[in-house]
Order: structure tokens, then C-alpha cells, then sequence
């Protein structure tokens, strides 16, 4: 097949549609199909890749019509309206992948909202990362949830796992990490251990205000903020600490980093939010969102059952399983042949 795959944002920008964008065009292209991959993002100078396909980025409008002419069928991984409009001349088969919610979930759609949903909602045929996201924009969508990189992220066994709780992410509001601090605070004041550490790792606005956060609760030696890490590194930072806490307050599509997190051995604990129970379906733990005593109870639970931990453990290959990039890439691409031949 010739695949037009739109990706609004792309590397060398960071992030979970960036990942999977680059995970499935890198699968297609090992499965035997011609790629030509169009971005808005502009390229790094300091950060140059070569990658295995065409990587056109911020295409003109004749560009445009130039590859939808090419092609044998459009995919979007997530809607790349300002790529895509011509297609509503051209009229080629259209996959629409959706990553993020259209319009806040529970809301009142905006009439942009409402406009962006109708146009998707003519693509040939649509896949949603999560049920989550399914049930909250387009219902024909089929679910196909997130991989992960299972090259970068495994058990790493010379690295001994000392660490206890560990968050992964942007340092915002809506990631909640307020809330593992406080819940933090109250699983220390119970199990009064202070070689039990939560390590933070990321950056963001929000460093400040949690660093004063950790002073006033007494844990500046009890918390470590690590910084951004990336790779190798933060993979072995992963293997070193027991659990992963997801905190989110906003509704997170689905949750790539909690499938990162147990593909290094860590026991995730997310909020019972948007896609992130899907995530880690049967092998980690829920607390209700902006419940500090409810994570800390969870905390206290996973810390203090060993058997609970080994059994999660032992789901989390299976669960895996279902996530590696070569299923989840075929699973896409059977998606993709049938937009071919109902057109």
C-alpha cells in the first residue's frame, strides 16, 4: 500500500502521539508499505534524524494535493484537519486514528468542537486508542489501543530494584503530582520509614510550587526531583523503583506510560480516569481521582502485600502482550485495508 500518514505533531517534538506516530510509521514501512509521512512540526537543528521513509514537513497546499494523489489511502494519527481538507475534494479512503478527547469529556461541545467531530467524522473509517475515548466522541470507532516501545522499556536485570514510588510526566496541574505529594506525605507519617523515597521525574511550571509543596510537608530528603530523562536512562530509573503512581486529574486518553513503567517491572497506581484503567487493565491499581487519602491508602496496600504484588506481576507479560507495537501496528493496518476496499 501506499499510506499518506498524517501527524500534526512528530519528532523531534516528545510526547505520546509523537511516539506511537513514529512507532506505526517505522511498523508500516517494516511490513512491506510505502510511507510518506507529512507534519506541521518543523525540524530541530540540533536534533536530526533519518528516518527509513519520505518525512515531508510542513507541506504547502500543493504538496498536499501532489501526495493525496499519490496515495492508496490516508491515515491520520489523530486528525490533522489543516493536512487533510483537501481529501474532501479528492476524495481518497481516510483512517482517522483519535488520540485525545474532542472536547472536553462531560462537557458542552463547542461549536468548533461540534464542527472538528462532524468533519472526522467522515473519514472511511475511524479507531479510538481507548474504549474511554470511543464512548466519548465517535461510536463506529473501532478501539485499538497504544504500544509502547518494547526495545527501550523491559526488565533491565543488573539494575536492583531499591526505589520505591516513582511519577513520570509533565510537571502541571492536571497531572496531579499535588496530589501524590500529599497522599506521599500521609503513607510516610503511617509507615514512619525514612528510607522510603518518592522520586519525581519530569519538568514543568508546576517544579516550583511542588518543591515549596515538599518543603512545607518535611520531605526534602524523602523526595527527589530527578529532572527530564530520556532513554536508556530513564528505563534503568524504572527498573530501580517498585511503583508508578499516575495521579491525573485531567482524563487522560489512555496512558502509554504506565505500560512503559510495567514493561520495566514497576506496579502502576492510576487514577480511575479517561483510559487510564484500560491501561493497565488487570495488572496495577485504581484510586478515585483527587482522593489524596485514597491514593495513600493504595500506597499502603501495595507496600504493605507482597502476594497482591507478585500476583499483579504476573499479569503484566500477558497484558503486554497486547500492547507490542508489531500486534498493535497489524491491528491498525487491517483497519486501513478495509477503508482500501470500501472505497
Amino acid at each position: 500500500m501506499k499510506i499518506l500518514f498524517l501527524s500534526h505533531t512528530f519528532s523531534p517534538n516528545i510526547g505520546g502521539i509523537e511516539s506511537v506516530s513514529e512507532m506505526l510509521a517505522d511498523a508500516f514501512h517494516e511490513a512491506g508499505h510505502e510511507i510518506h509521512l507529512l507534519t506541521r512540526t518543523k525540524n530541530s537543528q540540533s536534533i536530526y534524524k533519518v528516518f527509513n521513509y519520505i518525512v515531508i514537513r510542513e507541506p504547502t497546499f500543493s504538496i498536499l494535493i501532489k501526495e493525496i494523489l499519490w496515495c492508496d489511502v490516508i491515515f491520520e494519527n489523530n486528525p490533522s484537519l489543516r493536512m487533510s481538507w483537501p481529501n474532501l475534494l479528492l476524495n481518497k479512503p481516510i483512517v482517522t486514528a483519535l488520540h485525545t478527547w474532542i472536547g472536553q469529556p462531560g462537557a458542552v461541545r463547542s461549536h468548533l468542537s461540534k464542527l472538528k467531530l462532524k468533519l472526522v467524522n467522515r473519514s472511511t473509517n475511524l479507531i479510538a486508542c481507548s474504549e474511554a475515548i470511543r464512548l466519548n466522541t465517535i461510536l463506529r470507532a473501532v478501539v485499538v489501543t497504544n504500544p509502547y516501545d518494547n526495545v527501550k522499556f523491559d526488565i533491565n536485570h543488573g539494575v536492583v530494584r531499591t526505589q520505591n514510588f516513582i511519577f513520570l510526566g509533565r510537571l502541571v496541574s492536571d497531572k496531579g503530582v499535588k496530589i501524590a505529594v500529599e497522599a506521599f506525605k500521609i503513607f510516610s507519617d503511617k509507615v514512619k520509614d525514612r528510607t522510603i523515597k518518592f522520586t519525581i521525574v519530569g519538568d514543568g511550571p508546576e517544579k516550583p510550587f511542588l518543591q515549596k509543596l515538599v518543603s512545607e510537608c518535611g520531605l526534602q530528603n524523602d523526595v527527589i526531583f530527578r529532572g527530564s530523562l530520556r532513554g536508556e536512562e530513564l528505563s534503568k530509573c524504572l527498573n530501580e523503583h517498585q511503583f508508578l503512581i499516575v495521579p491525573s486529574l485531567w482524563q487522560e486518553p489512555f496512558g502509554i506510560v504506565a505500560l512503559e513503567a510495567m514493561a520495566c517491572g514497576c506496579i502502576p497506581i492510576v487514577s480511575e480516569v479517561g483510559g487510564l484503567p484500560e491501561a493497565v487493565g488487570n495488572a496495577g491499581l485504581t484510586f478515585k481521582r483527587a482522593d489524596v487519602t485514597g491514593l495513600a491508602n493504595v500506597m499502603l496496600y501495595a507496600y504493605d502485600n507482597a502476594d497482591v504484588i507478585k500476583q499483579l506481576q504476573s499479569k503484566a507479560k500477558t497484558h503486554l502482550d497486547n500492547h507490542l507495537i508489531d500486534i498493535v501496528a497489524e491491528r491498525y493496518l487491517s483497519v486501513i485495508n478495509n477503508a482500501i476496499k470500501k472505497n
